[in-house]
């Protein structure tokens, strides 16, 4: 496939995990609690291992060790921070969270900009390396499935049909292809290449200070073991494609 091909595949994939709300239709809300941690600590394992195992070293091999990707990084985590902070942006992983109905909005906001950055990178990436490119976006599809879980949760109890909160989730995530196709587009004005350690300060903020503290509060011995087991499997997940690419 082209480039592009790529690009636009791997960004409807994406649209279409926005749905993995409807489960909740079908699972009970018992098994969805005991779900959602063990995936988000695999989620937060993903993110940070292709950070450090992908994305940060083909940065290196395409910027050459400049200071300028160490940059690009701390920005990618900086804004991430700032969406948090001015959009109350968060990842909600509870299908009661106690969210206002306001909030209903701004976590789609929130949601739509997220995945047109996440378009972005992504895009970037399959335009350094097809490998590089389907790694990022199985680390961002390993964030979003718990993600999309939770957000659903959020809108439904914000008093949301499940129908309405589905719909927009899936209007949502169509940002992804719009970001993959304006990385795209501008790439042949624009050396892309910086979104590869910008988007590994996404991925770091999200996995350590978004997802980690959600599993790590916990006082039963056997939960803390489980989280600590999918979040080593998420580091090991990527450390493997590493080694076998």
């Amino acid at each position: 496939m082209t480039t592009l091909a790529w690009i636009v595949v791997s960004s409807i994939a994406m649209s279409v995990i926005s749905l993995a709300g409807a489960v909740t239709w079908v699972i009970k809300k018992e098994t969805l609690d005991k779900l959602l941690l063990p995936l988000v600590a695999f989620a937060a394992g993903s993110l940070i291992g292709g950070a450090v195992l992908h994305m940060i070293p083909e940065a290196v091999d395409q910027m050459h060790n400049r200071l300028s990707i160490y940059l690009w990084l701390l920005a990618g985590f900086m804004l991430f921070l700032g969406l948090e902070q001015f959009l109350h942006w968060h990842h909600t992983h509870s299908a009661t969270a106690d969210d206002t109905p306001p909030l209903t909005y701004l976590i789609l906001i929130a949601d739509a900009i997220h995945n047109l950055i996440g378009g972005m990178f992504v895009a970037a990436s399959f335009m350094v390396d097809v490998q590089l490119g389907v790694t990022a976006w199985l680390v961002a599809a390993a964030h979003e499935v718990p993600q999309e879980l939770g957000d659903f949760g959020v809108l439904v109890h914000g008093g949301w049909t499940a129908t309405k909160a589905l719909a927009f989730n899936f209007f949502c995530s169509m940002t992804f292809l719009a970001g993959g196709i304006l990385a795209y587009a501008v790439s042949n004005q624009i050396n892309v290449v910086f979104l590869v350690p910008f988007a590994a300060g996404n991925f770091l903020y999200i996995g350590a200070a978004d997802l980690i503290p959600e599993i790590k509060h916990h006082h039963r011995i056997k939960t803390n073991i489980i989280h600590y087991l999918a979040f080593s499997l998420g580091i090991a997940l990527l450390l493997a494609v590493r080694l076998i690419g």
